[in-house]
């Protein structure tokens, strides 16, 4: 069951999300019926998600038969070892993160001009340092290239977005733990007790 405490519904706190997010998990259906999961980048554009690739292959063919698809991004921030609130169970270990799922159906882009704008999108988030001329369709070293890769429209008609930084634990446990993280101090820990203050109730007020 989901849990409401965890929901987040701010449109702009998920669009900030997966912008800062360059990977994602999508979803489609074999023609056996099988349910398949294939890792790839993608940019959010417009309430769309668009990802690239080959114009033939397995997850373009399942996408001709069958247009519903998922698309999951997930991006895990520390790890809560059990010690840190009970001294014998294993039962409270858990992680933080943020998650967000959809669900929708799968179009090909056609436009050449909309493939430009998505590939300059994916440049702009995976080399923002630059150093290539930039993507435009009617750019002739451009237009053939546009013609022979596949991009994707993912349009979805259900979103939902989780965000777990204990906004379930009392103030004192929420205390006692972002206490701990702060002095392990390994990794992302220190921004992850700065998501817990953000999110938690107590520090909304």
């Amino acid at each position: 069951m989901r849990r409401k405490e965890f929901t987040v519904e701010e449109e702009q706190e998920i669009i900030t999300f997966l912008d800062q997010c360059s990977f994602g998990f999508l979803g489609t259906i074999s023609p056996d019926g099988q349910p398949r999961v294939t890792p790839l980048n993608f940019v959010y554009m417009d309430g769309c998600f668009y990802f690239h690739g080959s114009i033939a292959g397995e997850k373009m063919k399942q996408i001709k038969q069958n247009t519903s698809v998922s698309f999951t991004v997930a991006e895990e921030f520390s790890l809560i070892p059990s010690y840190f609130t009970d001294p014998e169970l294993a039962c409270p270990a858990t992680s933080f993160f943020k998650s967000v799922m959809a669900f929708g159906h799968a179009e090909p882009v056609k436009d050449l001009e909309v493939k430009g704008r998505v590939l300059q999108r994916f440049m702009e988030k995976l080399q923002p340092q630059g150093g290539y001329v930039p993507i435009d369709a009617t750019d002739p070293r451009y237009t053939g290239q546009l013609k022979a890769v596949a991009v994707v429209q993912i349009t979805p008609e259900r979103l939902t977005a989780k965000f777990k930084f204990g906004q379930n634990l009392s103030s004192e446990e929420f205390e006692n733990l972002s206490n701990k993280l702060e002095a392990r101090n390994e990794g992302r820990d220190t921004e992850t007790a700065e998501m817990m203050r953000k999110y938690c109730p107590f520090h909304q007020q």
